[in-house]
């Protein structure tokens, strides 16, 4: 701090000391040094106000900011706990359209194996249609060529009954034979008399059978041997000259009698 020195405050301090009779001491030849304590006092005084001024605006600023800062940061958590809360929210909508999806697309599976397993069954199906459909066009043919064969055949036996009926009459009486049903549907038994000489009451018979296409003897008594007989037979499927084997089985008949 500068030291203010007065001229005039030292010539009048010397002044007197000339007049007076005791000598002048060490401290009044001093000079007077005014060091401004007041003036200081007065700066530091407003120095210290602004000072604690600026102190308090700055601690109110800061609380302020750290107001405003605890404010912000509460609003951020606020925030991010709602974001937490809808992200939890779109995670479990986004978990339950996955399954929802996952779901309908095994169902989507589901359907399309059910339905190529129904499209096998109809194609299966059709398929067995047709080849029905085929079976019965066939077998519809075959009906047809044996009827027409059954009713060709009818009419041959017609014919040939028509003719066999004065036949027969003929071959009864020429023969010496019998005809005779044996209880049995298709079976016809042929007896003939005069077979032997000796009696001529005594009869020699057997049993056809007409019930296939092919006849066949079942019984004969006589004993006559059985290759003779299906020879016969035999002439008469071939030839279904039944007067011709009425004829020959006579002959077999007579004799296996002598």
């Amino acid at each position: 701090m500068a030291t203010m020195f007065e001229p005039s405050a030292s010539t009048s301090a010397i002044r007197p000391s000339l007049l007076t009779a005791d000598p002048p001491s060490m401290a009044d030849s001093l000079p007077s040094i005014n060091f401004g304590f007041d003036d200081l006092r007065d700066r530091m005084a407003r120095f210290t106000e602004r000072f604690d001024a600026f102190i308090a605006k700055g601690r109110k600023q800061v609380l302020e900011e750290r107001n405003r800062f605890r404010i912000n940061v509460a609003e951020l958590q606020e925030d991010q706990r709602l974001k937490t809360r809808e992200i939890e929210t779109l995670a479990h909508k986004s978990s339950s359209h996955a399954q929802a999806v996952d779901k309908e697309a095994a169902e989507t599976a589901e359907l399309h194996a059910a339905i190529a397993s129904i499209s096998q069954q109809r194609d299966a199906r059709a398929q067995h249609r047709d080849r029905i459909k085929s079976e019965i066009v066939t077998i519809r043919k075959q009906i047809a060529q044996r009827l027409s064969a059954q009713q060709q055949y009818a009419k041959a036996i017609d014919e040939q009954a028509q003719h066999n009926v004065p036949e027969l009459d003929f071959w009864q009486t020429y023969l010496c034979m019998r005809i005779e049903g044996t209880g049995t549907v298709d079976r016809v038994k042929f007896a003939f008399t005069h077979v032997d000489e000796k009696n001529w009451e005594r009869e020699a018979c057997f049993e056809l059978d007409m019930e296939k296409r092919d006849y066949r003897v079942v019984s004969i008594k006589p004993k006559v041997e059985t290759e003779q007989v299906e020879r016969c037979v035999e002439r008469l499927n071939d030839s279904r000259d039944l007067g011709q084997f009425l004829k020959g089985m006579r002959d077999l008949l007579t004799a296996a009698v002598k």
